[in-house]
């Protein structure tokens, strides 16, 4: 009989003991991995966009779009609202004031040849200008609130504070709810009362090819033009129609997902922001011209009549319309100052 030494027994079972102890603990080690990074096994966010195109979770409300967490379009969307809208606005908005400095420091004022002549001619009536000034009043209100979506974070923030901003940013949104109806009515009588001395004349290319007279600085070229000449057409179709494009995507955003899904909420706030900065910076222009920028312009809308002389420069074929209306005789509605 073969007799075995007690060290020649104890390696096999050693290493028995340790290869049932490897099998028994290696589960156990590799749950706990799995336990301490449990992102390991989880399914990726771009995983998720690639495969169903959104991200989305489970929900009990009625109200389906809320299980959308994250789709790719919004990610385009923060994008936009973020980085590419602020320059936008900015690029539109400090490059038109930019533009009126540098006209006003080259041209200067526009100013009218032949003196007063102490005579006014009606330009606007009282229907007009109401309806000229309810426009012009909502839109700066809706400018104002507007911009603040944009640029307050940057601009105001930092100066009133939080808790201020918050107060005024809440005012904001419900002045631009309410007070967008009275810009769209507006749009839409402005359309009605003035389409029809809008419309392209014999006298546009001409008042184009000279500018309008407003790179003369002797004050002599004044082509003629009739109620409105081309740059007050020009603006006046960019009123109308950069309103009914702010109109329509502003109803969808008054009225969430009542009419388009979250890709339409979308598209309406691009085309709404982007025309919106737009019409400021046309407006802006348009501020300057019937201010600062020409003598006695700001009368025909103030006061609704402008001197005779500063209509035969600026409006002559008009002012011969309405000449005609009674013969030849003094335009209607035209009366003398008493002399000082």
């Amino acid at each position: 009989m073969r007799i075995w030494s007690l060290d020649r027994l104890i390696s096999p079972v050693v290493a028995a003991f340790i290869l049932a102890l490897g099998l028994l603990v290696a589960p156990a080690w590799a749950q706990n991995t799995t336990a301490n990074a449990p992102a390991a096994q989880a399914v990726s966010e771009q995983q998720l966009l690639d495969e169903l195109g959104k991200i989305q979770g489970r929900i009990t409300i009625p109200d389906q779009k809320a299980a959308t967490l994250q789709q790719p379009q919004g990610r385009d969307y923060q994008s936009f609202q973020r980085s590419t809208l602020p320059w936008v606005g900015a690029v539109a908005i400090i490059g038109m004031l930019l533009a009126i400095a540098l006209f006003f420091f080259i041209r200067g004022r526009v100013r009218t040849q032949a003196g007063e002549s102490r005579q006014k001619i009606l330009r606007f009536n009282a229907l007009e200008r109401l309806m000229h000034w309810t426009t012009a009043t909502a839109f700066i209100v809706l400018a104002i609130t507007g911009l603040n979506l944009i640029f307050g974070r940057r601009l105001v923030l930092p100066l009133i504070g939080p808790e201020a901003f918050s107060t005024w940013s809440s005012w904001s949104k419900y002045a631009h709810h309410f007070v967008s109806w009275a810009f769209m009515l507006g749009v839409l009588v402005m359309l009605v009362v003035w389409v029809w001395y809008n419309l392209p004349d014999r006298y546009d290319a001409n008042w184009i090819k000279s500018a309008g007279g407003l790179l003369d600085k002797s004050n002599r070229t004044h082509p003629p033009a009739g109620r409105f000449n081309t740059g007050q057409k020009l603006v006046f179709w960019s009123v109308v129609l950069g309103g009914i494009s702010l109109s329509v995507s502003g109803i969808y955003m008054l009225f969430p997902f009542a009419f388009t899904d979250i890709n339409g909420m979308q598209t309406a706030q691009y085309v709404h922001a982007i025309i919106g900065v737009l019409m400021v910076a046309v407006i802006i222009a348009h501020i300057y011209i019937g201010t600062l920028g020409m003598e006695g312009a700001y009368e025909a809308m103030g006061s609704g009549t402008v001197d005779l002389n500063w209509a035969k420069e600026h409006h002559s074929a008009w002012v011969e319309e309405q000449q005609e209306k009674v013969g030849g005789r003094t335009p209607p509605h035209t009366a003398a100052e008493p002399a000082e």
